[in-house]
């Protein structure tokens, strides 16, 4: 909850600033090349990814100097173990684009960067724009095709699929998570959603469990995707939560 707090005034924050300075007029400037196509955000020579990559590695310097223990240039340097050694060039994939990195190492090898760490080829949200594609029913040859036009960035199909079977992995161990014993009230429902079927993006019913624990709060017990409901099957429901440790419920909502 704290992590989360965090977060959400993080963005606030944030999108306060990115107001500041739009009512400034600071931005105008860039706003009008950008207009005109002088500029372009995205992709190979964009601003976007041109300005992470200075934040990046300005804290990938941050992160060293904190392992080292002082400054660069800092003459007090020569009396610690360790050092500085140049860099070493990196590019990862970001949601705007690739991004060529600079990553800074020590001559004992001991740095272990946070903010990019090592074997990392992508930042977290490209998996999670992907994800969303493939969610809205792009296959994985059209979420390759989709991210080298939008933003510049090349990605195997090999990598597509693996970052969505990781998800899948995700989602099958929340599905069978152990629940908790007595819940007062049980909810039954069914949506019509959306659900890649092969190559075919279909509508099906998605038939949802929702649990309200003894403080009410509403908590998602499963999802389960069927093209009809029924009582064969919304028994079956019943058996699986059970398995999953529901001994006692006092109301069923259908």
């Amino acid at each position: 909850m704290d992590e989360m707090a965090a977060s959400t005034n993080g963005a606030d924050a944030t999108a306060a600033m990115a107001e500041e300075l739009v009512a400034s007029g600071a931005l105008d400037g860039l706003f009008s090349r950008i207009d005109s196509g002088e500029v372009q955000l995205t992709g190979d020579g964009g601003m976007l990814p041109a300005m992470i990559k200075a934040a990046l590695e300005r804290g990938l310097r941050a992160e060293l100097t904190d392992h080292l223990g002082y400054d660069k240039g800092d003459p007090e340097g020569k009396h610690f173990p360790n050092s500085r050694n140049g860099t070493t060039p990196k590019t990862v994939s970001t949601e705007v684009g690739d991004v060529a990195l600079d990553v800074p190492r020590d001559r004992a090898g001991t740095f272990t960067p946070m903010l990019v760490p090592k074997g990392a080829r992508r930042l977290g949200g490209l998996d999670d724009m992907i994800i969303s594609l493939y969610a809205g029913g792009m296959t994985v040859r059209e979420i390759a095709h989709h991210l080298a036009a939008t933003i510049g960035t090349e990605l195997s199909h090999e990598t597509i699929s693996n970052i969505v079977d990781e998800i899948a992995d995700e989602v099958m161990a929340w599905q069978n998570r152990p629940l908790e014993a007595f819940y007062p009230v049980i909810y039954l429902d069914a949506i019509i959603v959306k659900i890649r079927d092969g190559a075919h993006v279909r509508n099906k019913a998605a038939h949802i469990a929702v649990g309200v624990d003894m403080d009410g709060i509403k908590h998602v017990l499963g999802i389960w995707i069927e093209n009809t409901e029924g009582a064969k099957f919304w028994a079956g429901v019943c058996a699986e939560l059970a398995n999953r440790g529901v001994r006692d419920v006092l109301i069923v909502c259908c």
